[in-house]
């Protein structure tokens, strides 16, 4: 497995999407296996169901999702991250969990994990340069770690920052950004039974170019707002700073939800090119909240999604 992720990999050494498509075998979970999977190259497996909240929309090729991402700690051109992330070292991976909860402290993975129901959840992905993609992710609820660490009341955001390593993440050297990348949600997304904390997708521990070892993926909203390779978790009172919000705020505002009728001041927003479906094919309408309006709609009840975008 960890010849997949070379740098000269061709695109005929990549096995073909048919052979993934079992939903039953996912990477191992829970407890001291979570360790294990995550560690070990030939880590064994265990049977896990599919999630409720996934789409029935055909998934992206393994190839499609590895090799066109936005990771920009590895440059800024949709095949640099997978170019550049093979020099990443996510083992040992410990994450700082702070801010207003009851049991702040510094979490390895595999304590992360423990006792996590790991769930396949096949989920769109959109990013605001207007294409997306059907990703089969593994992971677990935010809200179920946040429920372990112990919120409290007077917790209102959750912030999240990225590994700062720029002699492994080359595209740090780069003063573009202020780095590390930082993002936020609020508390109620946060703990919205569809944001999820991945690990792995298509059965396989998370690509390092994909966020490895454990990124966020929130489906309703912008790409970027799906941090990765996730280093600190804070509760906070007050709403955190977000990297894109930060260097742009009339372009990228703090809740990145995904609607068409809310134009990007560059782009519209109406329309979507779905990766792999060639560059003939006819864009596709975007969907209000990525498609997940019913379940999420009631979280922004009353507010301007103009002003609140």
């Amino acid at each position: 497995m960890a010849e997949r992720f070379r740098p000269d990999l061709r695109w005929s050494d990549v096995t073909p999407r048919d052979a993934w498509l079992s939903r039953r075998r996912l990477i191992a979970a829970g407890g001291a296996a979570a360790g294990i999977a995550l560690a070990a190259p030939a880590a064994a497996r265990i049977e896990a169901a599919p999630s409720r909240w996934s789409t029935d929309e055909r998934q992206n090729s393994f190839e499609d999702i590895t090799r066109y991402n936005n990771f920009y700690e590895f440059g800024t051109g949709k095949e640099d991250p997978a170019a550049n992330a093979h020099r990443l070292t996510t083992d040992p991976w410990a994450v700082v969990i702070d801010g207003l909860v009851d049991r702040p402290g510094t979490y390895d993975l595999a304590d992360v994990l423990a006792g996590q129901p790991m769930e396949e959840r096949i989920y769109r992905l959109r990013c605001v340069e207007a294409w997306s993609m059907v990703v089969p992710w593994i992971g677990f609820e935010l809200a179920g770690l946040l429920s372990r660490v112990g919120v409290q009341p007077s917790a209102k955001y959750v912030a999240f920052q990225t590994l700062l390593r720029p002699e492994e993440m080359v595209g740090q050297r780069s003063r573009m950004i202020d780095w590390p990348y930082v993002e936020g949600l609020r508390l109620d997304e946060a703990m919205h039974p569809l944001t999820i904390l991945a690990t792995g997708l298509y059965g396989e521990p998370m690509p390092n170019q994909n966020g490895a070892p454990i990124r966020l993926v929130v489906p309703w909203k912008y790409g970027f707002k799906s941090i990765k390779s996730i280093v600190r978790i804070s509760l906070t009172a007050d709403e955190p700073p977000c990297t894109w919000n930060v260097l742009q705020p009339g372009e990228y505002g703090f809740y990145a939800n995904v609607n068409p009728e809310v134009d990007h001041p560059r782009w519209s927003q109406a329309t979507e090119r779905r990766i792999g479906d060639g560059l003939l094919a006819r864009r596709r309408p975007t969907l209000m909240f990525n498609g997940y309006a019913e379940h999420v709609a009631g979280l922004y009840a009353g507010m301007d999604l103009a002003r609140y975008y």
